[in-house]
């Protein structure tokens, strides 16, 4: 994956989806039309950071390269140079999948 050369504001993060597995047990296709927006993706880039009331930056939990479980229908959707990727808020972010 090419770096999309975007930088994310504040506590935002750059993500891309991980691609579903098209087909499941017992060789049954399932047709992108039945898929449901993915939920894993991985970490592209981070933003500068959320501030406490003393102005003072809280660090990101995530880092670039971690692979992430997401909120289902949280962030905005974007294409760079015909890749899809998502701006979501670092509480978007639901965990770290190991």
């Amino acid at each position: 994956m090419a770096d999309p050369n975007v930088r994310p504001l504040g506590d935002r993060v750059l993500i891309k989806a991980l691609e579903e597995k098209e087909v499941v047990r017992g060789g049954i296709i399932i047709p992108d039309s039945a898929k449901e927006k993915p939920q894993e993706a991985r970490v592209v880039a981070l933003g500068s950071g959320k501030r406490d009331e003393k102005g003072e930056k809280i660090p990101f939990e995530v880092k670039a390269g971690d692979r992430v479980l997401i909120s289902k229908y949280g962030g905005t959707e974007i294409k760079i140079d015909g890749e899809t990727y998502q701006i979501v808020r670092e509480d978007d972010i639901l965990g770290i999948l190991g």
